[in-house]
């Protein structure tokens, strides 16, 4: 790929989510690694994905990541960054993705938690970058509203 065929396409978005729990069992579906995995890169929850590596250290600090492929595809890898963490309240995070050998996107993500009556108000903002033609951002926000949706019934069972 040439300098001329570079490109960037910036795409932000709030995804707003009230799940009927206690803010105490949204905050393990983050930070307990193996409760994280019922719902974020599992796949029962997205078609066509075989995983093949996920970690995921939940510390400021701490690295999140994960791999797999889609139908057989190329490698999709997630690399991520905490960078701040404020217990039941709020996290942050930026994150790296990859497909084979091509970076396709950084992202920034915040997500706030807030009691409510009857359970939890989680507000999910990320601010993207898609470099090279991967894509507009509009696909990620559809595949992070469905991760949240999975997140919300594993939450519920």
């Amino acid at each position: 790929m040439t300098l001329a065929e570079r490109s960037q396409t910036h795409h932000d978005f709030v995804l707003e989510r009230v799940f009927p729990v206690p803010v105490e069992r949204v905050w393990a579906a983050f930070a307990d690694k193996e409760a994280k995995r019922l719902w974020f890169a599992n796949e029962t929850v997205t078609e066509g994905l075989v995983m093949t590596a996920y970690d995921d250290d939940f510390r400021v600090g701490g690295h999140g990541s994960n791999e797999g492929s889609f139908h057989g595809g190329p490698p999709h890898r997630f690399l991520s960054t905490y960078t701040d963490i404020v217990e039941h309240q709020r996290i942050i995070y930026t994150y790296d993705m990859w497909v084979g050998d091509e970076h396709i996107s950084t992202s920034i993500t915040t997500i706030a938690l807030e009691r409510i009556d009857g359970g939890t108000r989680l507000t999910y903002t990320e601010q993207g970058v898609h470099l090279d033609g991967h894509g507009t951002g509009v696909e990620r926000e559809q595949g992070t509203a469905g991760l949240l949706d999975a997140m919300g019934a594993t939450l519920e069972a």
